[in-house]
Parts: C-alpha cells; structure tokens; sequence
C-alpha cells in the first residue's frame, strides 16, 4: 500500500479561513486510512493541536469524526461549525492565523531543513509554515519523484 506526504500547506485556509484546518484534515484522513507518510503525525503536538485549541475542539472527538465518516473537506468544516463551543469568530481566527504565520521552528530544524533543500541560511526563510513546505516537498521529490 502506498503512502502520501501530506502536500496540503499550514498556510492554507478553507471557506471558514481557518489556517492549518485543510492541512490537519489531510493528515487526519491519511493515517484513518493507513496511508499517512510514517514521518508524519496524524495529529501532532504543534500546528494541528494549535488549531483544534484555538477553535476549541476536542482532539479525540474530530479524530472520531474522521475516521468514522472519512469526510470531504467541506463535510469536516460544516461538522466543525455545529460542535459545542466552537470558536470561529473573526476576532478568534485572525489570532489563531497570525499564531500559524508567526511561528518560528528552532534553529536546529531551520538549518537542517534549508541543508536538506540545499539552500542557504541566510535569514531570507525562517517561518515554520515555508520550512514545513520545503520539508514536505523535497521529501515527496525523493520518494516519488526521483
């Protein structure tokens, strides 16, 4: 069986203009079907926990969700607006996008991602949304399109 990278950016936003969402719905839909990239989370700890806190879902239950009823993107986005306790007012997700565009992975991960992309450190790329596709796409280019 094949498996994907996840090529849907952090950067990218649905109808509700929610960042981050289409991406942790890829990833969510991949691993509920065994075909998530190993290197990736189905739903980790940084951008995908930031989204569901910011417009306070419960983790368990979306994962449910999806795996239950493999949803279409916008199947997921009309489930999500009718939980209980849903933040999506503009004021909620303007704060939760600027949280996406204004972060910034450790210099660590920087180095090692722009190294592996061969390109240089020279301050020109430092957020974690741009890292992240660079990361993702230089590892679909080795495994698939190489």
């Amino acid at each position: 069986m094949s498996t994907y990278v996840p090529l849907i950016s952090s950067g990218t936003a649905g109808p509700l203009g929610v960042l981050h969402l289409p991406r942790f719905w890829l990833k969510a839909s991949l691993e509920a079907c065994g075909k998530l990239d190993s290197r990736y989370p189905g739903c980790g700890k940084g951008y995908d926990q930031m989204t569901l806190d910011a417009l306070g879902l419960k983790k368990d239950a979306v994962l449910a969700f999806i795996k239950s009823s493999r949803p279409t993107y916008p199947q997921l986005e009309a489930w999500v607006k009718q939980q209980p306790g849903v933040k999506l007012d503009k004021a909620t997700v303007e704060k939760h996008n600027a949280a996406v565009r204004g972060y910034n992975h450790d210099d660590a991960t920087r180095q090692g991602v722009l190294k592996n992309n061969g390109l240089p450190d020279d301050g020109s790329v430092k957020d974690a949304v741009r890292l992240n596709d660079l990361d993702s796409w230089q590892e679909f280019h080795a495994d698939v399109l190489k």
